[in-house]
């Protein structure tokens, strides 16, 4: 590990830093922050490919600062295009409730919510997604995307080029999770969104709506994705997940990080 650690240098040092926007380690030089990772719940437990994310949440508080775990309930019943060729089955309401109370469960082994300076925080998006209107919603939020921008975002071109495309449907998980970063920046003074690299699209997004509705600037960090043989990522919906959960059948069990 580097002298002198700091959060960033620890992630350089470790292969955990895929790209992220400027300014972000001048910032954390001079003030503790608040950053959120969100977490699909689109299974009733975590996996493997959520690791990096996880960690970076941890170790984010280990250095001072404070993490907030985002359980998409709301999101979650849209479903996220991301690094997907086909449309996700989406779930019912009682499901995804199911599946984030298990998820934020596992997530409270990992995150320290007790300590006194820098308590972890767990919010879910379904608390401010379900209650915002169709037409509150285009013409509030709607506005300030332009469909040339989210056409051009990897999550979505790559799924327009194929012959099932896209849905309107799954089009839209872009805005909303550029929403939540706006709600976590308004609320609780959040200025980091970290992911996947492939959140890179998902994260800028956010980055644009909270820069044209508040004025603030917020940064974004994003990790390598863990990749199976096949070069695909591991996922809840991919074949082949390996889970966090030691009651679920899997060739491996990752109980402690």
């Amino acid at each position: 590990m580097p002298q002198a650690a700091t959060w960033i240098k620890e992630l350089e040092w470790r292969g955990l830093i895929f790209d992220q926007t400027e300014g972000l380690e001048a910032l954390m030089a001079k003030e503790k922050i608040a950053a959120y990772n969100g977490f699909d719940p689109s299974s009733d437990s975590l996996h493997i490919g959520n690791l990096l994310p996880m960690m970076t949440l941890v170790r984010l508080q280990r250095f001072g600062h404070t993490p907030i775990a985002l359980a998409g309930g709301g999101t979650g019943m849209i479903g996220d295009p991301s690094g997907k060729s086909e449309e996700r089955n989406l779930l019912d309401a009682d499901a995804i409730a199911h599946n984030v109370e298990r998820i934020s469960e596992q997530l409270a082994r990992y995150l320290d919510f007790d300590t006194k300076d820098n308590p972890a925080q767990l919010v879910n998006n379904a608390d401010w997604l379900a209650p915002i209107g169709l037409l509150d919603y285009l013409r509030d939020y709607g506005k300030h995307l332009t469909v040339n921008v989210m056409l051009a975002k990897d999550s979505v071109k790559g799924r327009i080029d194929r012959e099932s495309g896209i849905s309107y449907t799954e089009f839209s998980y872009m805005l909303l999770q550029a929403i939540d970063y706006l709600k976590l920046a308004e609320q609780h003074n959040c200025v980091l969104q970290t992911g996947g690299s492939d959140q890179w699209g998902n994260i800028t997004a956010g980055i644009d709506l909270v820069r044209r509705i508040l004025g603030k600037k917020v940064y974004g960090l994003v990790n390598p994705l863990l990749l199976k043989s096949d070069g695909t990522k591991f996922g809840k919906t991919e074949s082949g997940a390996v889970w966090l959960d030691p009651e679920k059948t899997s060739p491996y069990r990752f109980y402690q990080f």
